[in-house]
């Protein structure tokens, strides 16, 4: 079944230009998870889909706003305060009692941030909230229900409808949770030489960890959550790119989730994964961020799906983009890290660069910069990728 054009207003002009319209349309306004502006971006998105032929339906959950608002800056003061723990025992020359704290404090966050990510965002009684998840598929309507069919399609493409802004940008944010695992590791090393009499621990060593460890850790612990950006690079330009390959791929069984939550600890996937499945795992395309500028990446989270990473890359080269593969930054989520965790396939498609990263989550995240060359690339491969998956 070949995809009926939509109206003239979504469907006149290149590509790039309906996509560029629609980011204006979607980040006119913050979407804070469950917020009314959210409800007309996922109107708008409903409209859009259902004229390109897609039944489409609404899934409601419930979820825990409390471990996406806080859970990243509890982690990063609980971070701090083990590690200045340690480094405070090897100033005081016990090693043995420094290198306890750091082996299970490593083993304790670890555990207690799986546990908040992966059931607690649904679980926990805290912040109780009501999302939705907007779910469109092209073959006969799905009944709406908690079970996920087994004539749902295999193949889906996802992006998040929600924005939030933070006091500090993603990329500051990433680079303190690089350098607080950093300060981590030489904090072991530190105390595993001084256990065994290799070195005598000079002040000066623990004093400059230290100062490193409160370096990093504040922009961490500063990440709390706000409504202040329009959230045009993240993600209104995800959502625009779905769309367009939406309703340009032709003919083909495939499937459109756009999530709720996803800024407030991935709950809008969390929560459409957790539905029992039926036979093989599916197969997800998320897309997240993609500006005009910078290089067009495909990421993935936990093993590696090789398989699908080279039917990307493929799908790429056909369409004339060069995509580049690698594991997603640290401290940086999308919701294909939640459908990793289901056992899903899943790659999540990005383009920018670092002033990309810089703009993310603040007010300057907006839609006048944007030209839509760089989802309409995106959206070339999606097409390509759909309309040649073997």
């Amino acid at each position: 079944m070949s995809a009926p054009p939509g109206n003239s207003a979504e469907r006149s002009g290149t590509r790039a230009e309906r996509t560029a319209e629609a980011v204006r349309i979607l980040a006119r306004e913050p979407r804070p998870a469950g917020s009314s502006a959210e409800a007309r971006a996922r109107e708008y998105c409903t409209t859009r889909l259902r004229r390109a032929g897609f039944n489409v339906r609404e899934e409601a959950f419930e979820y825990s706003a409390f471990v996406g608002r806080w859970g990243t800056a509890i982690g990063g003061l609980v971070t701090l305060a083990i590690l200045l723990s340690a480094l405070a025992a090897g100033w005081n020359g016990r090693p043995a009692f420094a290198l306890a704290a750091l082996t299970l404090g490593a083993a304790g966050l670890s555990l207690a941030a799986r546990a908040l990510a992966r059931d607690g965002v649904l679980d926990l009684p805290a912040e109780r909230r009501l999302g939705v998840n907007l779910i469109a598929t092209r073959e006969a309507a799905t009944p709406p229900g908690p079970e996920l069919r087994s004539s749902e399609p295999r193949l889906w493409l996802v992006a998040h409808l929600d924005s939030k802004s933070q006091p500090v940008p993603i990329l500051v944010r990433a680079a303190g949770i690089t350098l607080l695992g950093a300060v981590w590791i030489a904090g072991f090393v530190v105390e595993s030489m001084q256990l065994v009499g290799r070195i005598d621990g000079a002040p000066w060593m623990w004093a400059g960890l230290g100062a490193a460890a409160i370096v990093a850790a504040a922009p961490v612990i500063a990440t709390t959550v706000g409504a202040r950006s329009p959230g045009a690079l993240d993600n209104a330009t995800g959502v625009a790119t779905v769309l367009a390959a939406a309703e340009d791929a032709q003919g083909t069984h495939f499937g459109v989730c756009l999530t709720s939550g996803e800024e407030l600890g991935l709950a809008g996937a969390r929560a459409w994964v957790r539905r029992p499945a039926r036979g093989t795992p599916p197969v997800a395309i998320n897309c997240d961020s993609i500006d005009d500028h910078g290089a067009t990446t495909c990421m993935y989270s936990g093993r590696r799906p090789d398989a699908l990473v080279m039917t990307v890359l493929a799908a790429g080269s056909r369409a004339g983009s060069a995509i580049r593969a690698h594991r997603l930054l640290p401290g940086v989520l999308t919701d294909g890290v939640a459908l990793a965790d289901a056992n899903w396939q899943v790659v999540t498609l990005s383009k920018g660069g670092i002033r990309t990263l810089a703009r993310i989550h603040t007010p300057r995240d907006r839609s006048d910069a944007l030209t839509g060359s760089g989802m309409d690339e995106v959206a070339r491969v999606l097409v390509e990728l759909i309309e040649n998956r073997t």
